[in-house]
Formats: structure tokens, sequence, C-alpha cells
């Protein structure tokens, strides 16, 4: 990465050296998708997950998700979301994003990027809002994925709509 595309001053030139991660405790990763003709939203969360960005690196963006730690509130959509017919979790326990680059423009952060899910993969391009905190940083991320595109394409009316990924959180060092 040239160093014209990452600040090394300012409120974001420390994101530009070293290593951060996904503080746990601080953060969430979460997806809403639309069912039912688009009219009753569903939303659900992962509760187990890791990330890292480290600018200077190859990949400089990795994020890892536990599929069965999907969570709806509602056990019966979780179990079903599990099975084969979404996230396969038995055969394919993890989902994950990297991304080989990413460059910072001012307070946006530019990826590129494939999502691995169900034993598929889908290339994601995608822009993250981050700015200086006490003692590191905060980013929200959001990115449209059509899950047929990674085989999850259950639908009792074939009515699926794409779903809507959030990572929001708070970067520390790592």
């Amino acid at each position: 990465m040239s160093s014209d595309t990452v600040p090394t001053s300012g409120p974001l030139g420390d994101l530009a050296t070293g290593s951060w991660i996904l503080d746990p405790e601080d953060s969430r990763v979460e997806f809403r998708s639309r069912s039912f003709w688009g009219l009753v939203p569903v939303r659900g969360r992962f509760t187990r997950y890791r990330g890292s960005l480290d600018l200077a690196a190859s990949p400089a963006i990795e994020l890892a998700i536990e599929a069965a730690s999907v969570d709806t509130g509602n056990r019966r959509r979780d179990e079903h979301l599990r099975s084969a017919d979404f996230f396969d979790a038995a055969e394919c326990p993890r989902i994950g994003f990297f991304a080989e680059a990413a460059t910072l423009d001012g307070e946006t952060l530019r990826t590129s990027g494939t999502l691995w899910a169900a034993g598929g993969s889908v290339p994601l391009e995608i822009e993250a809002a981050v700015r200086a905190v006490a003692g590191g940083f905060e980013l929200e991320a959001r990115a449209r994925v059509d899950q047929r595109e990674l085989g999850m394409t259950w639908s009792p009316l074939r009515m699926i709509r794409p779903a809507d990924l959030l990572v929001q959180g708070r970067l520390v060092r790592g």
C-alpha cells in the first residue's frame, strides 16, 4: 500500500500503523433481511466472531464468524438458519470476510474483498466510516449481499430479498 493513500498523522494516522482488533465487548455483527413479500423484517446477529485490521498486511482485514452463533431471538428460525438451507453450520462452521487491500480516505475506509459463507463466496466492496475515539477507533461498515449467490436459495414462496450486513464496533490495539 502506498503511503499517499494512508495518512500517517492526524486523528486517523494511528490506524495506518500496527494491528487492530475488533473489541468483542464493544462491537456487533448483524444482518437484516426482509421476507414474506418484503413486509416482515428479519433481524439477527452473530454472537461469536473476531476481526482484525492491519493496513500494511495481506489480508488487510479479516472477519471470522462462527455460523452456529446466529441469533434472531427465535429458536426455530435460528435452527433453520444453521441448517443446510442457509449457513450449513455443520459442514461450513465459519463465515469470513477477507480484504486483501484497504485504503483510508479521510474518515472512510474502502475495502475490496471476498465474503465466504455456506460453501460459497461473493466479492464485496465496502466503505466503512471510521472515527478516532479514546484508545482506538469506532467503525461502521455496511454491505448488501444477495444470499442466492452464496447458494442460500431456500424460500417457501421463492421470495428471497438481499440481506444487509452490518459491523459496528471499536478497534483496539491487537
